[in-house]
């Protein structure tokens, strides 16, 4: 039985007529059908999406099967967790824009890093995570055990240890909706987020071997034996922002069908993608979806969206049309 749409799906389908408004729309209802047509969905979150508190909504995606594997920068990985265990520590600087380097270096005194006009408490968000995780990662080498890093987060987040710093609801938390279902993940270039440098200078230490973390390179291979077991009937591509946690998944079609010759392997069967950075000479995040073509990622007829926008804005607008709200 077809769910009658909501208020805000009714306002996007009467108002949103022409432009970026119109191709969010497009996308939306792209995406919709895909689902109904029992393709699979991949959804990409670049930037700091999970600062932004995307998981208020996108739990709910994760939670009633709209989206099938992520994937995330580990910033993202990270930051939602941050936000659900120190989320009343977090400062809002709307000023933003008219702050001194004086002012910023007063922040980082502070132990504020800033991510546009919000602030991440290091002691309360990153050191309260590094305390509980380290023990993980460390109880996994004792046993010769290894583990992707948000196969690690799911263990932390599983483990009931965090439960005394809650601060949202828990049904805000997009990565704990993910870990409940064990949603597959992919958080390519993991190194370069707070708990990957974390885990490098564990290393450095001593206290820590690298080889502990699966790499990208086995993510890679995860993820071409996640879309051949699942591309019966179409997988789609929903990309929030640029950048690798877009590039790297996307190559998946190409790298089976090029390099392994699967010649079956069939292109993605949807794609669409948030961006406000501008078509120019060589830019990825910028390059219209045709490009992709010619990589061997998209097919002539794949459906193709690209809605120039702030994904803070769009997204959450996108994913309350296919909730019915």
């Amino acid at each position: 039985m077809t769910k009658t749409k909501g208020e805000i799906s009714k306002f996007i389908e009467k108002y949103y007529l022409h432009f970026n408004a119109a191709a969010l729309v497009d996308a939306a209802k792209g995406y919709e059908d895909q689902l109904n047509g029992g393709a699979k969905m991949l959804v990409s979150l670049a930037g700091a999406m999970s600062t932004a508190e995307l998981g208020k909504i996108f739990a709910e995606i994760i939670r009633q099967d709209k989206v099938h594997i992520i994937s995330c920068t580990g910033a993202n990985l990270e930051e939602d967790i941050m936000n659900l265990v120190a989320h009343s520590h977090y400062k809002r600087v709307p000023n933003y824009r008219d702050l001194t380097p004086q002012q910023e270096w007063d922040l980082l005194e502070k132990g504020l890093n800033r991510v546009t006009d919000t602030c991440i408490p290091e002691e309360e968000a990153f050191r309260r995570l590094q305390e509980h995780i380290f023990k993980i990662w460390k109880d996994a080498e004792e046993k010769g055990e290894r583990y992707f890093p948000h196969e690690f987060m799911y263990k932390m987040l599983l483990s009931g240890v965090l439960e005394e710093h809650y601060e949202i609801d828990l049904k805000d938390s997009w990565m704990y909706a993910a870990a409940e279902k064990n949603l597959p993940i992919v958080c390519p270039g993991w190194e370069d987020s707070t708990m990957g440098n974390i885990f490098a200078s564990y290393v450095l230490k001593g206290e820590l071997k690298a080889s502990t973390m699966k790499s990208g390179i086995e993510y890679m291979t995860f993820l071409a034996d996640w879309y051949t077991d699942n591309s019966e009937n179409g997988i789609g591509f929903f990309q929030i922002g640029g950048g690798i946690a877009g590039d790297f998944p996307i190559c998946v079609v190409p790298m089976l069908y090029q390099d392994m010759e699967r010649t079956d392997t069939p292109f993605w069967s949807y794609f669409c993608q948030i961006s406000d950075s501008t078509t120019s000479y060589g830019s990825y995040s910028g390059a219209v979806p045709n490009e992709k073509i010619t990589w061997g990622k998209l097919d002539i007829d794949t459906p193709k969206f690209i809605i120039e926008s702030d994904a803070t804005i769009v997204a959450p607008l996108i994913f309350a049309y296919l909730l019915d709200l």
